[in-house]
């Protein structure tokens, strides 16, 4: 009986669902991080281009290192998930909600800290906001192909 309402009312959706809000989320967070590091930079730098290149330059082994292995891992992870319509929250596991929180309040302290100057955080968030939009594009080419293809086919 618990069980039965538990499913009744868990907020659940479409994998597909899942994996737009995951491409969402990531988004978000990219517009934001990169708003910041374009102001940081733009009000320290005294040559902005040098700082966008640097930022650039990071991005790359950011992504194929860091960002791309967890966006296919999460995204394997949606599609393989028992439920026809799994839990809205399912987007992460417990592993990432607590990653994302832990990320999120240290970047609350570096930056209320003041600890790093802003033009070094500046070209940082240039490559984790870049990485992070890399990461949303993924998850949106990865859900087309989840739609698109037909059940059990691999993408080339």
């Amino acid at each position: 009986m618990q069980n039965k309402l538990i499913q009744i009312l868990k907020p659940g959706a479409p994998k597909a669902a899942l994996i737009a809000l995951g491409a969402a989320l990531w988004g978000f967070a990219a517009y934001r991080i990169l708003k910041m590091g374009f102001i940081f930079i733009e009000r320290h730098a005294l040559h902005h281009i040098v700082n966008y290149l640097v930022g650039i330059a990071g991005f790359v082994p950011f992504f194929l290192l860091v960002f791309r292995k967890v966006s296919k891992r999460y995204i394997n992870r949606i599609k393989n998930l028992p439920q026809r319509r799994p839990c809205i929250f399912a987007f992460f596991d417990l592993r990432g909600y607590i990653l994302m929180t832990f990320m999120i309040t240290m970047g609350i302290m570096v930056s209320h800290w003041k600890v790093i100057p802003e033009l070094y955080k500046g070209t940082f968030f240039i490559s984790l906001g870049l990485s992070l939009l890399a990461s949303s594009i993924f998850y949106i080419i990865e859900g087309v192909q989840y739609v698109m293809l037909p059940k059990g086919e691999k993408p080339l």
